[in-house]
């Protein structure tokens, strides 16, 4: 009995330097599993199914010449017999192959639709001509009942993935190199993406390959990471794809800046203390409690400058404090956490005192070159949530600059006003004549399962309004649109001397 191993099966398909092909072997090998299916399909049909014993080969009739490519498989009322017979019965196998306990009597004709057993089989490797192979797996993700149900696909038209086993069975079809598989698997994990299964979707596509699949999820997160109430969900996000995500400015952000903090607080709570259970409700004061032991235990130190929050400094840096600051109630909320070090926050206030220092007293507007990434990058994230189609306005916190901007929806439009009445809003109220601000909307509808049933999104655009000006900025008449409806804008004060927001 021969041993394989995992490493040298993906280097199969190179012949060894210096060594003959076994081509005339392997045309006989083929001739045999061709006649001992015929005589198979024959035999089932008058007598029924007979048992033959492994390694045993039968020698091809000398009538007429066999063909050397795998049989096509039959129409779906024999297909389901070939499976029956010769995978589930073994019936005419020419070699036996073991892993994880188990053993299947196969055929080499049937194996070789599989890039993995072409390689060896076609190759001057011992294993060509051996009669049992053992295989190693080089993936945790595969198990027996995967590896089963990938052998068998070699022998039927058409294979059930349940979703449950999706990741192991894409795991064996890639180590296998079966490409109509692992095509189904993409199509089956696209259908079933959905809060429980993203992240686990998401990093078999990474290990994988497949980066279709991997874009889809990464989107699915950035349209529900702050909609979504899943502690599971915050459990799964590893530290690399949360930095991923933070650092976005597709994030679909519900309501400002503030609650993207306050959504790492939860999930770094949540990956420290994984064993964690009690209602979603009270997730958010378990966590201000323990980081305020931790405060208290610690002497005042900043917990991301702590050992135990060293890892997570990378996220938190993905914040955009400059628009958490502008807020009174966040400022202190930032300060009383001693989550962020001080030495991250002083130079943010300095930062913000002045751009509000230009935004009042410089009074040109000149021409502007903004730049997208730049835009993409310092950019202020805030949303809002239709809920019905009915008129609506509200205001976004911490976004100021002397502006009062009202987002209203009416008529399935949404408008911006600059209003000049100095109601509730950050700040004074500006009386400038008119103020520069580059902005970008995006909306969605996300069905249950969190995926998107409709998008729209406008590109970058500069917008310059005047004292109680508005202006129109989505038109969704006619369009088929399902609510709720999420709203996501950027938005970026532009000043004359290109000073922004860091």
């Amino acid at each position: 009995m021969g041993s394989l191993s995992s490493r040298m099966l993906w280097g199969w398909g190179r012949r060894a330097p210096g060594q003959p092909s076994a081509g005339g072997e392997e045309e006989e090998m083929v001739e045999a599993a061709m006649a001992a299916l015929d005589e198979a399909e024959d035999e089932s049909e008058e007598a029924g199914p007979t048992t033959s014993q492994l390694g045993l080969k039968r020698k091809s009739d000398t009538g007429g010449p066999h063909e050397k490519e795998p049989p096509r498989k039959r129409a779906k009322d024999s297909s389901e017999s070939v499976y029956e017979a010769l995978f589930l019965r073994g019936e005419d196998s020419d070699v036996q192959i073991r892993a994880l306990g188990e053993a299947w009597n196969l055929h080499r004709v049937y194996l070789c639709q599989s890039g993995y057993f072409a390689s060896m089989f076609s190759g001057a490797w011992r294993e060509a001509t051996m009669n049992t192979i053992e295989l190693q797996m080089p993936d945790e993700n595969i198990d027996r009942e995967a590896l089963h149900k990938a052998l068998g696909s070699l022998y039927q038209d058409s294979v059930c993935v349940p979703p449950s086993r999706v990741v192991s069975i894409l795991a064996t079809a890639s180590m296998l190199q079966l490409d109509k598989l692992i095509q189904q698997c993409g199509e089956v994990m696209k259908e079933t993406v959905s809060a429980q299964t993203v992240c686990s979707y998401y990093y078999s596509a990474e290990s994988y390959g497949l980066q279709n699949i991997k874009t889809m999820c990464f989107q699915w997160l950035l349209d529900n990471l702050m909609t979504q109430r899943s502690e599971q969900l915050l459990r799964e996000i590893s530290l690399d794809l949360m930095k991923e995500l933070i650092a976005s400015s597709e994030l679909f952000v519900m309501e400002v800046e503030m609650d993207v903090y306050t959504k790492l607080k939860k999930w770094m709570f949540l990956q420290l203390q994984p064993t964690w259970t009690g209602p979603c409700r009270a997730l958010l004061s378990d966590a201000n409690s323990w980081f305020f032991r931790s405060k208290r235990e610690l002497e005042g130190t900043p917990f991301l400058e702590t050992q135990q929050g060293r890892a997570f400094v990378p996220v938190f840096q993905q914040l955009r404090l400059a628009y958490i600051i502008c807020d009174l109630p966040s400022a202190r909320t930032i300060d009383q956490d001693a989550v962020i070090p001080a030495a991250w926050l002083t130079p943010v206030y300095k930062e913000q005192w002045l751009a509000f220092l230009r935004a009042e007293q410089i009074r040109e507007l000149e021409p502007i070159n903004v730049n997208v990434s730049h835009l993409q990058g310092n950019s202020m994230r805030c949303g809002a949530q239709l809920r019905r189609d009915e008129i609506c306005s509200w205001r976004w916190t911490g976004f100021n600059f002397g502006w009062d901007l009202v987002v209203s929806y009416n008529n399935r439009r949404i408008i911006f006003r600059r209003s000049v009445l100095n109601r509730c809003c950050g700040l004074r109220v500006s009386l400038l004549w008119q103020r520069k601000i580059a902005f970008r909307l995006r909306l969605a509808s996300l069905d249950r399962a969190g995926s998107a049933v409709f998008r729209k999104d406008t590109e970058y655009q500069i917008l310059a309004l005047r004292k109680d000006q508005e202006l129109v900025v989505v038109n969704l008449e006619n369009q088929d649109v399902a609510f709720p409806i999420y709203v996501s804008c950027n938005f970026l004060y532009l000043c004359r001397e290109g000073h922004c927001p860091q």
